[in-house]
């Protein structure tokens, strides 16, 4: 069955006009074979020639179809919270922390430096996803508007928990 498959399948062709390398799907073809039952034997070729019955991708399937649910309701937890995901509601005159995951200017070895600079002041705001800040010192010479993703709210410290800490202005 197998040779005359080979034989005359390459005369059919698909929708697209295009002759398949038969000879690659020939594994594919002698697994479907050995693995159905067949009417006369009322068994499937592989258990009478071999004893057993090869592994197909459907049994693992089944094998691990009952975790698929539960990974899928918890991918499905991720999804709507970044859903409700909001970015937090800034006013002109808030302090904030600017990343400095882009800035090219600030001295000093790139592993060592601050993860944001800030405080800043919001001198405006442009549209629900930009932002307009007051810079100065070192920061002088970059655009002053940046996107919200790369900003949040700046909290000092507390006094009275730490006395010693100094905040220090950039």
């Amino acid at each position: 069955m197998i040779r005359r498959f080979c034989a005359y399948g390459l005369e059919f062709k698909d929708s697209d006009a295009f002759t398949h390398d038969w000879c690659a799907l020939i594994p594919a073809l002698e697994l479907a074979y050995k693995t159905s039952i067949h009417a006369s034997t009322g068994k499937t070729p592989s258990i009478l020639e071999k004893g057993w019955k090869p592994k197909l991708p459907v049994d693992t399937l089944k094998k691990y179809l009952f975790n698929i649910h539960p990974t899928a309701s918890i991918f499905k937890l991720f999804l709507d919270k970044d859903k409700v995901h909001e970015t937090p509601g800034f006013k002109v005159g808030d302090l904030i922390l600017v990343s400095t995951l882009n800035f090219d200017n600030i001295k000093g070895p790139k592993k060592l430096k601050d993860s944001f600079a800030g405080p800043l002041i919001i001198k405006a705001l442009h549209v629900k996803n930009a932002l307009q800040v007051e810079i100065s010192g070192e920061l002088e010479n970059k655009h002053p508007t940046f996107p919200v993703s790369l900003v949040k709210n700046s909290t000092s410290s507390d006094k009275e928990l730490f006395p010693l800490r100094n905040e220090t202005p950039l």
